[in-house]
C-alpha cells in the first residue's frame, strides 16, 4: 500500500538530499510505495518472502545469501505482496515477535547481512529506523560499534494491540526492552509522544517531536463544485472509519435543507478488507445513499491532489487514535476544512491550524452536525479551509521536517563526540 511510513520516510529523505545531505533511504521487507518521486535504494533488507519463510521453516534460516538475494528481488517482492499479502495482526504475532528478538529472532541471518552493509558499506553517521517495530535491530548496531540510532514511532499501537494474547505480552516486554538500545525516539506530535513514552516505558524527553512536513509541490487551492463532495481518503479498512462516515451521510441525507452533496471515498483497498467495501457499497446502493456514493480506488499523487481540491470538506472518522494524520494535513494543504474526531493527534492538529471542527469519536450523529454546520455556512468553511491551508504552507513543510531532524542528528553526534 501506498502507507504513512513510505510518505512520510521518502519525504524526508528527498528533503534531506535537497539539504545536501548524504541520504540512504534502505526498504525494509518490500519496496517502499509512495505517490511521489521514490529515492530509496533498488535492493531490499529482510525481504518479506525470506522473513516468512526463516519463520516457518528452520532449513530457510541457513540459506546461502545467492538465493536470498534472489528471493529479495524488488521485482518478485512487488508481484507477490500485490496478490497474497496479509497485514492482519492476529497472523503475524510470532513473526513480530522474532522481530523483535533481533540477534536472537529467527531472522538473525537477515540482521547480520543488514548490520554488514550498514557498518562496512554505507557507514552512516546516523541510522533512523522506521518504526519501533524495527527495534530489534538497534542492539547488533550498537554492538558492532554502529553510529546513534534514531527510531520514528509511527502508529504502531494500532498494530500491537490487535496482536493475539500469546505474542502480546512478549512483544510489549520486548519493545520496553530494545528501546532503551536506541539514541533518540521521534514522533510527528506531542499526544504520541506522550502516548509512547508511556507505551515503551521511557523517559519523555528521548521522544523528540518532529511534526510531520509534505512535500507542497502541485498542492493548491480548492477547487468549489457544485453538488459539494464530502471527502474521505485513507486505507479502506474497518480503523480508518469509513463506515462511520457512511453513517452519518445517511443522516444528512434527511436533511431537506441542505444543498446537494455527495460522499467520495479514496485509498488503498487491501485483500483483507474487500468484504468490507463490499458490504459498504451494498448499503449505499440500497439505502439513503443511493447515487450519492463512489469509491475511486488507490489513486497517485496527481489524483489525489486533483481528488482533495473538488472536496468541500474532509473527513477520516478513524476507530483508532490517530499518531500521524497525514490524510487530513493533505486535505489542509489544498484548503479543505477538516471534521475529525477529537481523540489522537487531531486535537492538537486543529488547535494548531484552525483547519475545521473536532467531533465526538464513533459517534455518526455527532459527526453529520459538524458537517452540515459547514455545508450550511460556506464562508465557515472557508475560513477555515485557508486557516488550515496558511498553517500546512508555513509550518508542516519538508524543508522545515528536514531541518528539525538534521538538527537532532547533530545533537546527538555532538553527545556523542563530547
Amino acid at each position: 500500500m501506498t502507507c504513512g511510513s513510505c510518505l512520510h520516510d521518502n519525504t524526508l529523505a528527498a528533503a534531506l538530499l535537497k539539504l545536501g545531505e548524504d541520504v540512504t533511504l534502505a526498504p525494509i521487507y518490500t519496496p517502499i510505495r509512495t505517490d511521489e518521486p521514490d529515492v530509496s535504494e533498488n535492493r531490499v533488507f529482510f525481504g518479506s518472502i525470506n522473513v516468512y519463510l526463516q519463520q516457518k521453516w528452520p532449513l530457510f534460516r541457513h540459506t546461502p545469501r545467492w538465493l536470498d538475494r534472489w528471493l529479495d528481488h524488488p521485482a518478485l517482492l512487488n508481484f507477490l505482496s500485490g496478490r497474497a499479502a496479509s497485514v492482519d495482526p492476529a497472523k503475524l504475532g510470532d513473526l513480530a515477535v522474532s522481530m523483535l528478538r533481533g540477534e536472537s529472532g529467527n531472522q538473525h541471518k537477515e540482521l547480520d547481512k543488514l548490520v554488514d552493509w550498514l557498518l562496512n558499506e554505507l557507514r552512516p553517521d546516523v541510522i533512523h529506523l522506521s518504526n519501533c517495530m524495527m527495534l530489534g535491530l538497534a542492539r547488533k548496531i550498537a554492538q558492532q560499534g554502529g553510529p546513534p540510532v534514531v527510531c520514528t514511532l509511527s502508529g504502531e499501537d494500532s498494530f500491537l494491540e490487535k496482536l493475539l494474547p500469546t505474542h502480546y505480552s512478549e512483544a510489549r516486554q520486548l519493545l520496553r526492552e530494545r528501546a532503551q538500545d536506541v539514541s533518540a525516539l521521534v514522533a510527528l506530535n506531542h499526544y504520541y509522544a506522550d502516548f509512547m513514552a508511556e507505551y515503551l516505558s521511557v523517559s519523555r524527553e528521548r521522544v523528540h517531536v518532529i511534526p510531520h512536513g509534505l512535500w507542497l509541490e502541485g498542492h493548491g487551492q480548492r477547487d468549489p463544485t457544485t453538488p459539494h463532495r464530502i471527502g474521505f481518503l485513507a486505507r479502506v479498512c474497518p480503523d480508518k472509519g469509513l463506515h462511520l462516515l457512511v453513517e452519518a451521510c445517511e443522516l444528512l441525507a434527511q436533511e431537506q435543507s441542505l444543498p446537494p452533496w455527495e460522499l467520495h471515498a479514496a485509498g488503498y483497498l487491501g485483500a483483507d478488507d474487500r468484504d468490507y467495501l463490499r458490504k459498504l457499497k451494498h448499503r449505499t446502493e440500497r439505502g439513503p445513499l443511493r447515487g450519492r456514493f463512489t469509491y475511486h480506488g488507490e489513486l497517485d499523487r496527481a489524483e489525489k491532489i486533483a481528488f482533495l481540491q473538488s472536496l468541500t470538506l474532509f473527513s477520516t472518522p478513524t476507530i483508532y487514535r490517530e499518531s500521524k494524520g497525514l490524510p487530513a494535513l493533505e486535505a489542509l494543504a489544498n484548503g479543505v476544512p477538516i471534521v475529525v474526531p477529537d481523540h489522537g493527534a487531531f486535537p492538537e492538529l486543529i488547535n494548531d491550524t484552525g483547519g475545521g471542527l473536532l467531533c465526538r469519536p464513533e459517534s455518526p450523529p455527532d459527526l453529520a452536525e459538524k458537517i452540515v454546520t459547514l455545508l450550511k455556512d460556506s464562508q465557515l468553511a472557508k475560513d477555515y479551509g485557508e486557516a488550515g491551508q496558511q498553517a500546512v504552507h508555513s509550518r508542516y513543510h519538508a524543508e522545515a521536517m528536514a531541518q528539525q531532524t538534521r538538527q537532532l542528528y547533530e545533537q546527538l553526534l555532538h553527545s556523542r563526540n563530547s
